[in-house]
């Protein structure tokens, strides 16, 4: 389906009760239908719709970066993103798939998607759970920023492969502290929020763990 000018898939139906948003490169075109599946093992009825990002390390960031690893760095372009979703991708879907209007939108995604999803829920409200499965939580800046605004989603799943943070590059090896970090912070403010340790690197089971981040968030509503 397109929006604006991007092919969006979308999976599940119409009437649903939550609306999944996924931000997706093209290396995961692959696994979308495994993740889909593992997702509807949920009793609950959704709409997914997986939003396409043509350049991921600048549309994902929230601000400028220097390269991390190899030579791209990050163009910090996340603003424009969001703002794709909220006046183009969600007034469409909703339209177009007679949503309720109380309909629960949840937000996920994996790896720099999982910290914009995070990222955005700082900026507004319209996020009612957040489903970051190996989120980039090492980025530069990130967890001071978040201090100073925080995070307004009710709901929100981390998670993060156990080996991950045994990494010889010195800014990506903070992302365990810092998840830790923020799973404390926001259980102190109130907020429902849980942490899994999934077992292996960053680059294992993707699409299984980003289908359990959406499956504890739709859970957590009962």
């Amino acid at each position: 389906m397109q929006i604006g000018n991007r092919p969006c898939r979308i999976y599940g139906e119409a009437h649903a009760k939550y609306l999944l948003l996924q931000m997706t490169g093209e290396h995961e075109q692959q696994s979308m239908e495994s993740e889909i599946t593992a997702i509807a093992q949920s009793a609950h009825h959704f709409l997914f719709a997986a939003v396409p990002v043509s350049n991921w390390n600048d549309a994902l960031s929230p601000w400028e970066a220097p390269a991390v690893w190899g030579t791209q760095g990050f163009g910090g372009n996340a603003m424009d993103t969001l703002r794709f979703l909220t006046e183009q991708v969600v007034p469409t879907l909703k339209q177009q798939f007679h949503l309720p209007e109380d309909v629960k939108i949840i937000l996920g995604g994996y790896s720099l998607a999982g910290l914009f999803a995070l990222w955005a829920s700082t900026q507004t409200d319209l996020f009612y759970g957040v489903a970051a499965a190996s989120p980039s939580v090492w980025f530069p800046g990130w967890m001071e920023f978040e201090q100073q605004h925080p995070i307004q989603a009710q709901h929100v799943y981390l998670s993060l492969g156990d080996k991950e943070e045994r990494t010889k590059n010195a800014v990506m090896a903070a992302v365990g502290d810092n998840i830790r970090a923020l799973h404390s912070r926001l259980t102190a403010r109130g907020a429902d929020c849980t942490l899994e340790w999934n077992s292996g690197g960053h680059f294992k089971d993707a699409d299984l763990r980003t289908a359990r981040a959406f499956r504890w968030v739709m859970e957590e509503s009962r």
